[in-house]
């Protein structure tokens, strides 16, 4: 097969817009997968999880092959994840494809994630094919979305494609689409020095790390010597092949094609997305004067939370578990943690919040765990006076304050797609996250997209939530990572009856410190049962205590038994009663419920 006679794509969307359905049609019309076999919706979600909330959590290529006049052509196609957590390796797909079909839904039209991803495939060069789906609903406004995608994207109207993925309506005339407008890959010769671009990578328990790869020059075939440039491992392959959508093995991988390459190794993190599989050509030379194809990054995790078991019996079957998953996921990482309250478990980092949800879930389900994450927190950087930069994810591990010069903290760009009748109840929230107001830019009459810039931890826990509500569901969010801004940041101690309770301890900023610290006195007071003793709850920042409560004794009635006499009796009692108070009060421990400290974790903001 010619390299004129391939094309790659992937099919980009906000979430629920219908592109794993459509992926589903492409897959029946050039009889990939045969009708009788499609044995769900959505059959490149292959997780469970994907299926039941309808969301694309993992890529998935596919090769398709397709008659069309007269002429035999090789369709690779990716479906990618539509989240923001995963566009690290969004970015990636594009990277390995010529074209992307656009998907956006033609009840809803554009949101916030389609021009995030619009711009990431514009950036890449891509042919853009927009497609409108859905049309088969009665509230599809075809013609109004089409005027959308036109002044906020800059895509032709005439160029739109209306389809509905659900009845296969246009969906070869789409196929045909992709067949005359996206590029063939750069014609490239077989002799060449092997590059191939890994846009993704996963361990399967038989074969060992399998990278999906796209081949940019040169061939590859099992029994070959490569090397990884970036992480300079070296391997002999063990298998090459194509994704139908299982693996098909192959004699060999061409420059310009989209397959799979079996390496051995035994976790992820020794094939990185992004990295670049390198073979030297006719020309002998050194792996060290090649130059890796661009884009390669480490991925590092910017959302923290503890993770423990129920049942503290089960903390070695967690590490098994989380030791099995990072296998599966390079982005994954976890360290021992103990807490007093909650005992042994592991401090993890994610990508995001839907990150930390999947990983929840995949142990809960696929390992039978019964867990409790803690409310999710950020990394900070820390430049100590000496000059020296540690990178901490947990309060307990900041400096003592004399030793620090600045506290960094991340901050990303927020774009919210929202109707102009919430455009001021969504400016007062992110003003109150501590956000700053970048652009507003009206996308036509009645929608408008605002950008902010604002503190990456201001936004973890319930910003989106809050975004919702106040819209009535109508907003939609998009995130990217800016950088580290050094801000006038405090750790905040929670003290109960003169003991700090580390795993309470907040970073947040200065000006938060009181309102936070006097709901969480109130909270705990609450919270934490009474003694025989006056327990004091206090919030502090360094040795100055910010907030107070008190939580009462218990008092018995001493006086229950005097039936008359002088009230000096009654003094009496109530003195005896005082002074053991005391003194139990001196010899007194109190114990933090664990409903108590799940609670104040999971505060609002």
């Amino acid at each position: 097969m010619q390299n004129r006679n391939i094309r790659n794509f992937c099919i980009i969307a906000h979430i629920d817009h219908g592109k794993s359905t459509l992926a589903d049609r492409f897959l029946e019309i050039t009889k990939t997968v045969e009708k009788r076999d499609m044995k769900h919706n959505q059959m490149l979600d292959t997780m469970d999880i994907e299926q039941e909330r309808g969301i694309t959590i993992k890529l998935q290529p596919v090769r398709m092959e397709w008659h069309y006049k007269g002429q035999d052509y090789i369709l690779n196609l990716i479906d990618t994840p539509g989240h923001v957590d995963f566009s690290y390796e969004v970015s990636r797909s594009l990277a390995a494809c010529e074209g992307a079909i656009l998907v956006v839904d033609s009840t809803q039209g554009i949101e916030a994630q389609t021009l995030a991803n619009v711009y990431m495939a514009i950036e890449h060069n891509l042919e853009v094919i927009p497609v409108l789906n859905k049309i088969d609903l009665p509230s599809a406004d075809v013609d109004r979305r089409a005027r959308e995608i036109e002044s906020a994207l800059g895509l032709k109207k005439e160029d739109i494609i209306a389809v509905s993925a659900k009845e296969g309506t246009n969906v070869a005339q789409l196929l045909e689409r992709v067949v005359l407008s996206v590029p063939p890959p750069k014609n490239q010769n077989d002799d060449d020095e092997l590059k191939a671009l890994i846009f993704d990578s996963v361990y399967d328990s038989y074969k060992g790390v399998v990278a999906y790869v796209r081949l940019m020059s040169g061939s590859i075939k099992k029994g070959d010597k490569v090397r990884f440039l970036n992480t300079k491992k070296e391997i002999d392959v063990l298998e090459v092949g194509y994704f139908k959508p299982e693996y098909k093995p192959a004699n060999v991988l061409h420059a310009g094609e989209v397959g799979y390459v079996v390496t051995g190794l035994k976790t992820v993190r020794d094939a990185r997305v992004g990295d670049t599989i390198w073979q030297s050509g006719e020309t002998d030379v050194k792996a060290e004067n090649v130059m890796p194809l661009p884009g390669y990054k480490a991925v590092r995790p910017f959302v923290f939370a503890g993770v423990f078991c129920t049942d503290t019996d089960d903390y070695p079957l967690l590490r098994d578990a989380l030791e099995k998953l990072k296998m599966n996921d390079a982005a994954l990482s976890f360290e021992p943690e103990h807490s007093g309250a909650l005992g042994h478990g592991f401090r993890c980092g994610f990508l995001g919040l839907l990150h930390m949800e999947i990983v929840q879930e995949r142990l809960e389900r696929e390992y039978d765990l019964d867990l409790i994450v803690t409310a999710p927190s950020v990394s900070y950087v820390i430049k100590k006076n000496d000059g020296e930069i540690v990178t901490i994810s947990s309060p307990v591990d900041l400096p003592d304050p004399a030793f620090i010069e600045e506290i960094r903290e991340p901050w990303v760009k927020v774009e919210i797609l929202v109707p102009k009748d919430y455009v001021g109840v969504v400016m007062t929230l992110c003003n109150e996250k501590r956000g700053i107001s970048k652009n507003v830019q009206y996308i036509d009459l009645n929608r408008v997209l605002l950008t902010f810039e604002l503190p990456l931890a201001s936004i973890v826990i319930d910003f989106y939530d809050k975004l919702k509500s106040i819209s009535s569901g109508y907003a939609s969010m998009n995130y990217e990572y800016l950088d580290y801004r050094p801000e006038d940041l405090v750790k905040l101690d929670i003290i109960v009856a003169g003991e700090l309770v580390a795993a309470l301890s907040l970073i947040l900023h200065k000006s938060e410190a009181f309102y936070v610290g006097r709901d969480l006195t109130l909270k705990l007071k609450e919270l934490i049962p009474r003694a025989n003793f006056p327990i004091a709850v206090q919030a502090a920042v360094g040795s100055r205590a910010i907030a107070r409560e008190t939580i009462p004794a218990f008092r018995k009635d001493v006086t229950a038994g005097l039936y008359g006499g002088d009230v000096s009796r009654k003094r009496k009692l109530l003195e005896k009663q005082k002074k053991g108070k005391k003194r139990m009060k001196m010899m007194g421990k109190v114990e933090m419920p664990q409903a108590a400290f799940l609670a104040v974790l999971k505060r609002d903001k």
